[in-house]
């Protein structure tokens, strides 16, 4: 616990701007990009998202759409007829037994058509202020290197994470560990010898360790994709 604590304050310092990198203003808007958002960027998804809020700003609006024009909006996204399906039966469902509104709990939320416990968290933690922890392949990766759990089921992932820190420090942790796994601690080749963990993580030595060729792994750019 100790460690963990530790490499949770080095990535709070490391990255003081950590949050949430898909754009939003509402519960709504931050469960449907958070939808759209699967196997592809943040950036890309921001790139649609305006334009699609504009023409449906709400469930009620967006359960009504139609398809075509919906799929000609997301279709840079990728997998536009899967994600437009998704989203006009996610807004239906609103509609239909949330009179068009977001619930603000873990329960009610997974209910919803093509939302499960990651994308709930998302929008408990950042839509609502609720801390949940979020665990996509980043978390994942990186609390299994760091020695936080073996476990590779999400659900367990997640509440091995969530007995290691304060419950308030949920969503900021996620941020972090997402912000991390993005930019340095890659899937194929960490940057070990360029990250700010390279003092107490146990996996240190996985990736590249010399300092110069390090940095070249590195990756500033926002939003890289969620594969890397």
């Amino acid at each position: 616990m100790r460690r963990a604590r530790k490499i949770d304050r080095v990535l709070a310092e490391t990255y003081p701007d950590a949050g949430i990198e898909l754009d939003f203003r509402t519960p709504f808007e931050l469960l449907v990009v958070t939808v759209l958002s699967a196997q592809t960027t943040d950036r890309r998804v921001n790139s649609v998202s305006p334009r699609l809020f504009a023409a449906y700003p709400d469930a009620t609006a967006l359960a009504g759409a139609d398809r075509d024009t919906v799929e000609q909006i997301v279709q840079p996204t990728g997998f536009f007829r899967a994600k437009t399906e998704a989203v006009l039966k996610l807004s239906q469902a609103l509609v239909e037994r949330f009179d068009g509104e977001v619930p603000d709990t873990l329960e009610e939320l997974v209910t919803l058509p093509g939302v499960g416990r990651k994308t709930a968290n998302v929008v408990l933690g950042d839509g609502f202020g609720k801390p949940g922890i979020t665990v996509d392949t980043h978390v994942g990766r990186l609390a299994r290197r760091f020695g936080w759990t073996a476990e590779t089921d999400p659900v367990k992932v997640e509440h091995a994470v969530g007995d290691l820190f304060p419950r308030r420090d949920w969503t900021l942790l996620s941020h972090l560990l997402i912000f991390h796994g993005r930019r340095t601690c890659h899937a194929k080749k960490p940057a070990c010898g360029a990250c700010p963990l390279d003092r107490v993580c146990p996996a240190y030595g996985e990736g590249e360790t010399d300092p110069a060729k390090a940095r070249l792994l590195l990756k500033f750019e926002r939003a890289v994709e969620a594969t890397a």
